[in-house]
């Protein structure tokens, strides 16, 4: 059975007008009951994260300013949404949920977050709407308790993993691969192991081919026992803050290649959504059910 991570507190509202768009997170859910693409028992809710695995990714003194809600000024306008205890303690959900998806993977081949993907989360720092980075802290958990040898992320999402990428800069068992937008933000990248930046207006054709061209040689390659995969869907053609030209159809296209591509080599997979910001909810929220119609299709 397909397990997916999800909590009514991953539920969160920002003040009206704000581009970020948390109301995906429950319609997603909403969207894959209502059209019976799953049931209500493929769901699961993760408990919050206990600060030891917090701390084997981020720095005590980031750890204990976001408890006490003590970050300055400038260092909450980088993160870019206001700062409450609550939202800080749905990020601790949030990742204990990536954490859990990987053990569910390894059991089933895959697992979803309807969350997740916060990869400009720096060791010491939050950037880009991200607090805690659930990949990072899922990766080291695995790492720490010898329950993988070796880790591909395939981030896929529009904006560079900039946090991810620093956190794992010197560690080897973990590869992390990007694939973005050459142009979008973060202004200054960090050096991921792997790093293709497309440029701006890129469509469906060049999109899939630099996609499939990559990914099966890395594998080979890095012969990871687990990849988690941040399937971002600010990639399209209707994103606000995407600057690419892919087509829902051509995101859908990446999304059963990379979930066959992981099935076909027998790779447990766990998936993060990440970024989608287009003007309609309605396109966010088709976009990411595509990828959880597609994990149903291929796995089970």
């Amino acid at each position: 059975m397909l397990k997916i991570a999800f909590s009514p507190i991953y539920k969160y509202r920002l003040p009206e007008g704000h581009r970020f768009p948390m109301m995906k997170y429950e319609l997603i859910p909403e969207q894959l009951v209502y059209e019976g693409t799953v049931t209500e028992d493929h769901f699961f809710h993760p408990d919050a994260l206990d600060d030891a695995t917090i701390l084997a990714t981020h720095s005590e003194v980031y750890w204990n300013k976001l408890k006490h809600l003590s970050l300055t000024p400038r260092e909450i306008r980088k993160i870019g949404f206001p700062l409450r205890e609550d939202l800080i303690v749905r990020g601790t959900h949030i990742s204990q949920g990536t954490i859990d998806c990987c053990h569910f993977a390894m059991e089933h081949g895959i697992a979803m977050n309807i969350a997740g993907g916060t990869h400009h989360a720096f060791r010491d720092r939050g950037e880009g709407f991200c607090l805690l980075n659930d990949f990072a802290i899922a990766a080291n958990y695995l790492l720490d308790n010898q329950l993988a040898r070796q880790i591909l992320i395939v981030d896929l999402d529009v904006h560079q993993g900039n946090g991810t990428a620093k956190i794992f800069e010197h560690d080897s068992r973990v590869f992390t691969f990007s694939m973005h937008g050459q142009k979008n933000y973060p202004t200054q990248k960090e050096n991921s192991d792997l790093d293709i930046g497309l440029p701006d207006k890129s469509e469906d054709e060049i999109y899939i081919k630099t996609l499939k061209d990559t990914l099966p040689g890395l594998i080979d390659q890095v012969e990871p026992d687990i990849i988690m995969y941040l399937s971002g869907v600010d990639i399209i053609a209707s994103d606000k803050l995407g600057r690419l030209n892919v087509s829902r159809e051509g995101c859908k296209e990446r999304d059963r290649f990379v979930l066959e591509t992981c099935k076909k080599n027998n790779i447990p997979v766990a998936v993060s959504m990440g970024g989608g910001y287009s003007p309609r909810i309605a396109d966010i929220v088709e976009a990411h059910s595509n990828t959880f119609r597609l994990a149903q299709e291929i796995y089970f």
